[in-house]
């Protein structure tokens, strides 16, 4: 018995050195993608402020729509302090647009929109491996306007 727990000696840290990189490689990916659905989240729920706000604002207000470009990226109408996600630029968010449909009673609705957002990995590159950026497809909120 003494002979072969000689032999297996050390054979558990050799095991572990051999998995190590793929847990370091499967943890890394779950991070980023944690980070991924939360950064999405994020503009999500800051869209929807937006829209929110424009819908008690009058149709095609200049200074409106600035200050709901300014809450979409900033989290602040007054365009202040850093954007609410990495990369985020008030260049993502085009002017919302106000829009009619139906009749007795025509209902007024107004819509924002944030394209073109790209993903900031913590880490762009590992092992010598550039990561392509996913790019986020159009996230919109549509609410009615009361107006």
């Amino acid at each position: 018995m003494a002979r072969y727990a000689r032999r297996q000696s050390g054979v558990a840290i050799v095991e572990f050195a051999l998995i190590l990189p793929m847990l370091l490689v499967l943890t890394f990916i779950t991070t980023e993608f944690g980070r991924a659905l939360h950064q999405y989240n994020t503009i999500v729920k800051s869209v929807r402020d937006a829209a929110r706000y424009l819908s008690i604002q009058t149709p095609g207000d200049t200074t409106a729509m600035l200050r709901a470009r300014n809450l979409v990226v900033y989290g602040d109408p007054g365009g202040s302090g850093t954007p609410i996600v990495p990369g985020l630029a008030l260049s993502h968010v085009p002017d919302p647009v106000w829009s009619t449909s139906g009749t007795a009673p025509a209902i007024s609705a107004v819509t924002i929109r944030v394209s073109g957002y790209t993903f900031q990995p913590m880490f762009p590159a590992a092992f010598g491996h550039t990561f392509t950026l996913p790019a986020f497809s159009d996230i919109t909120a549509t609410m009615r306007s009361h107006v």
